[in-house]
């Protein structure tokens, strides 16, 4: 598909401004908005990349609607949902509290789910459309300290998944993204969360400009999915495993709290 309006949430963190690159340097002439609260950084994304920015707190889910029926009226219908934006802490499920996990909750799982359900229809109605749900291999394997993002990425990857079967058949494509960790903001936020040693020190990371890259070319080819660093694709594989439980047990890092 040629997309006319991309918009990208997350638009000022390290994968979704590698994303906007893409996208502009393929389709020069399409309209792309990046959404982000950091309002500097955000600003200096767009500017980059040619890109509209919107300022937007995710976490207010009832103003959603509102604020996508702004965006449409101003910029036209979204025709490729990128849902990139995402938080993680390392925290056991007793240390992180009930109000950091609805946040993490909200802006992992909720906010990607209301914003695919308000982009849809006109989707459908063209036959014509693509949604990337970035997910997260936290969300195949349990890894200490991430009940909340775990089982929020666990959500949104299923939920992406079933979405591809349902809109296969009606020109919407869908693709679940599963990145590893990935040098950003995010993974330098919950590096900090864990105890330093060997696991927290070596474990593969990958770069996201080559995250973006892959993504983009699986846009372009129609694809269901994207995982990297290539060895988590092994992980996937043997998720439902009890050996992979056994061995995530033994190897996630130890939160701090």
């Amino acid at each position: 598909m040629t997309p006319t309006h991309i918009l990208i949430t997350g638009g000022a963190g390290a994968i979704g401004g590698q994303l906007a690159g893409q996208f502009r340097r393929h389709h020069p002439d399409a309209r792309i908005t990046l959404v982000d609260l950091n309002a500097e950084a955000l600003e200096h994304a767009a500017n980059t990349h040619d890109a509209q920015a919107e300022v937007c707190d995710l976490t207010a889910i009832d103003a959603l609607p509102a604020w996508w029926q702004s965006l449409v009226d101003r910029r036209g219908p979204v025709d490729v949902l990128i849902n990139c934006a995402g938080i993680m802490d390392i925290i056991s499920i007793t240390g992180t509290g009930w109000e950091q996990g609805k946040r993490l909750l909200d802006i992992n799982f909720t906010a990607p789910m209301r914003l695919m359900n308000l982009a849809l229809p006109a989707m459908m109605e063209a036959r014509n459309g693509c949604v990337i749900n970035v997910a997260s291999m936290a969300g195949r394997v349990p890894i200490r300290g991430c009940s909340y993002y775990g089982g929020a990425k666990a959500g949104i990857g299923l939920a992406s998944e079933i979405a591809r079967l349902d809109l296969k058949k009606q020109g919407v494509n869908v693709i679940t993204v599963y990145p590893g960790p990935i040098h950003s903001g995010l993974e330098s936020h919950a590096r900090s969360q864990v105890k330093k040693g060997p696991v927290s020190r070596y474990i593969p990371t990958g770069k996201p400009e080559v995250l973006a890259e892959r993504i983009y070319r699986t846009f372009g080819k129609g694809g269901a999915r994207v995982i990297y660093p290539d060895v988590y694709a092994l992980a996937k594989q043997v998720a439902n495993l009890n050996l992979t439980n056994r061995a995530m047990d033994f190897f996630s890092p130890q939160p701090n709290q």
